[in-house]
């Protein structure tokens, strides 16, 4: 079993420091805000602006949306999710999604081509990371072919040079070898077939002129609410969450950053950044009173369940007041901007 990582204490100052960097990726630093850099996006549910909605017609509702648009916007959240901080710390504007031919977008700051429920394999399933690659692949084809005809102002070649590349897949994969009952040695030996659709995508990316990519670990899954609440028989972590789960995630990331490390001796010129999200999240659920996500509930005599991961927003909030629910845990997550304490219905976890 590959343990946790040494820097498990301190991965959200060593994250925000990392976002610091992020500039840095691109070869005019002096000219950030005149000239934001293009982002181009694949991955699932932890990176779709809207994706699902606008391929799918698959309705995303209130309260999805409520704390920082104000209304639904496709986000699996209610506020901005990760990619959507990454834009603002380089002052690109907010990613739109590909398949959206209604919003209005131009692309003009690059594309997003992640949906919910996305994954590596079945590679000809909508919307795996290949399709995604063969979306980029006739996205990048037309945007020259009408830049060149003089159609506006599209992502020019250079752009694309230039561009950064996210990469945040994989989660489903395991996840979804789980919910078909595969045992633990099944799961994990379809890891390194996920990892090599990983790398083939950064290959053909690089082959396209892509040399900037920053590419995401995954998360622990076995401290998602949905896995909790609908694993039956599971053993538990000394913080709550699912053993098995969380072990695969982490055979899965050290694979993923062996893998990184080969690319970058692999691809001359290329710029691969390594994301540890799994150390933060768990570091986030391990100590949620150090970073004031958990408030004190002995007001109505319940006992605080810490189960939730916070950034995984499956759930509804409703103020506290209400007890409509009797099982709930209080929170109170300023980093989410949150002015009042909310509570996190268990009974509400049923997304994807």
């Amino acid at each position: 079993m590959i343990s946790h990582s040494p820097l498990l204490s301190q991965p959200l100052s060593h994250f925000l420091h990392l976002l610091l960097l992020l500039p840095l990726f691109f070869t005019s630093v002096a000219s950030q805000c005149k000239n934001p850099p293009f982002i181009f996006n694949f991955g699932d549910s932890n990176s779709d602006t809207g994706g699902l909605v606008a391929g799918l017609g698959f309705p995303v509702n209130l309260p999805n949306g409520r704390t920082f648009f104000h209304r639904s916007t496709g986000r699996l959240s209610d506020g901005r999710l990760l990619i959507d901080f990454l834009c603002q710390s380089l002052n690109a504007s907010f990613l739109s999604p590909y398949l959206d031919s209604l919003g209005g977008s131009r692309f003009t700051n690059g594309a997003n081509f992640a949906v919910v429920g996305s994954s590596t394999l079945p590679k000809y399933v909508p919307f795996s990371l290949n399709i995604q690659l063969m979306q980029f692949l006739h996205f990048k084809a037309r945007t020259l072919e009408l830049a060149t005809a003089g159609f506006g102002n599209f992502i020019t070649d250079e752009g694309l040079r230039n561009a950064l590349y996210i990469i945040d897949i994989g989660q489903n994969d395991i996840a979804d070898s789980f919910s078909k009952k595969m045992s633990y040695a099944q799961v994990t030996k379809r890891i390194p077939s996920v990892i090599l659709e990983i790398e083939n995508a950064v290959k053909v990316l690089y082959n396209q002129g892509g040399r900037k990519f920053w590419i995401h670990n995954t998360g622990p899954l076995g401290c998602l609410p949905q896995k909790l609440a609908l694993v039956q028989k599971k053993d538990l972590d000394p913080i709550g969450c699912i053993s098995d789960y969380n072990s695969a995630a982490r055979i899965f990331n050290e694979g993923l950053r062996r893998s990184c490390e080969r690319m970058k001796s692999q691809f001359s010129g290329a710029t691969i950044v390594y994301v540890d999200i799994y150390s933060i999240k768990y570091d986030l659920i391990a100590n949620s009173s150090k970073y004031d996500l958990i408030a004190n509930s002995s007001k109505y005599g319940k006992k605080n369940i810490l189960i939730a991961n916070v950034l995984y927003i499956f759930c509804y909030y409703v103020d506290c007041e209400t007890r409509r629910h009797m099982k709930h845990t209080c929170i109170i997550p300023h980093i989410f901007g949150f002015q009042t304490p909310r509570c996190l219905l268990m009974q509400a976890c049923i997304g994807p």
